[in-house]
């Protein structure tokens, strides 16, 4: 199969890509500079000059391909305040290739979010009643429903729901948790720690991608977890053990003060089953969990 990814050189971008090709699959990704152009051509895929607002580019190459995996977002603008930007460019481009592909009845995925937990195990069929106001990070929810919907169209659709996504090389939450920790001296949990993150490996992320374009039918909604749900005072506990900080409880009127822009993934729930998605596709994770993931010491270099 010829397959389109964005954000192909990105931290999941860059396990999927040989994944599909070591299935044998064509693989051509989004390079939105040279060097993203050459990490591609260095790992046997095509690459595609372009960004997410160049949506010619988009519906072109979707139109031309047999699956389509959308994992590119404006992580930077986002997480600098501009979140409603990010996700009004996500809306266009997922609105440009979901156009190319309808009718063709060919696979296409979008990155999403777990849903939040609220001390339960939020499982694929939760988090779907979304408020067509929603806007911030709940708006990548009404895209999701949006490619979900796909399916009455003729297009094999999906929401891949991402965990944190961990593993030698991150440099997302759990790495910016380290880092925080680092600079502030101690590894802080909020009250009593009980928040629990679910986790994945990205090579089992890559795993459940490949899987999911052999065999996933229209209208899924996958979870790309392994942990369930790790207590965060138990993640903070090995960040503390890996830096040789302390580690501390501190109030949630203060946790805006010491995370940042981390400090709502650090006091929200955001447990997660992935019961559905293994039973559908035969999905069984082999990485190493998170903690053990921390506990072999590359987040700490």
């Amino acid at each position: 199969m010829r397959i389109f990814v964005t954000g192909a050189s990105g931290w999941i971008g860059s396990a999927v890509v040989p994944e599909l090709l070591a299935a044998g699959h064509r693989v051509v990704g989004l390079a939105r500079s040279d060097a993203s152009a050459a990490a591609l051509a260095a790992a046997g895929a095509e690459a595609r000059r372009g960004t997410v607002d160049d949506l010619d580019v988009l519906q072109g190459e979707a139109a031309a391909a047999d699956a389509v995996v959308h994992l590119a977002f404006k992580h930077d603008i986002a997480f600098a305040g501009g979140f409603d930007e990010a996700v009004a460019a996500d809306r266009r481009a997922v609105e440009a290739m979901g156009e190319a592909l309808a009718g063709t009845d060919r696979f296409f995925a979008v990155a999403a979010g777990t849903p939040a937990a609220n001390g339960g195990l939020p499982t694929e069929l939760d988090g779907h009643d979304v408020d067509p106001a929603a806007s911030g990070p709940h708006g990548r929810a009404l895209i999701a429903e949006h490619v979900l919907g796909l399916a009455a169209r003729g297009v094999r659709s999906q929401v891949l729901r991402l965990p944190i996504v961990h593993g030698e090389g991150d440099p997302g939450f759990l790495a910016t948790f380290v880092q925080i920790a680092r600079e502030r001296g101690v590894s802080a949990y909020v009250g009593d720690g009980a928040t629990r993150w679910s986790a994945a490996h990205r090579g089992d992320v890559a795993t459940l991608v490949r899987l999911a374009i052999d065999k996933a039918p229209a209208g899924s909604t996958l979870h790309a977890v392994a942990d369930e749900g790790v207590p965060f005072r138990d993640i903070a506990a090995a960040v503390g053990r890996g830096l040789g900080v302390p580690t501390v409880s501190i109030a949630s009127e203060e946790a805006q003060a010491h995370f940042g822009w981390l400090a709502g993934f650090a006091a929200f729930d955001r447990a997660a089953s992935s019961a559905l998605t293994r039973e559908l596709l035969g999905w069984e994770p082999k990485r190493p969990g998170l903690l053990e993931g921390l506990g072999r010491g590359h987040y700490f270099r």
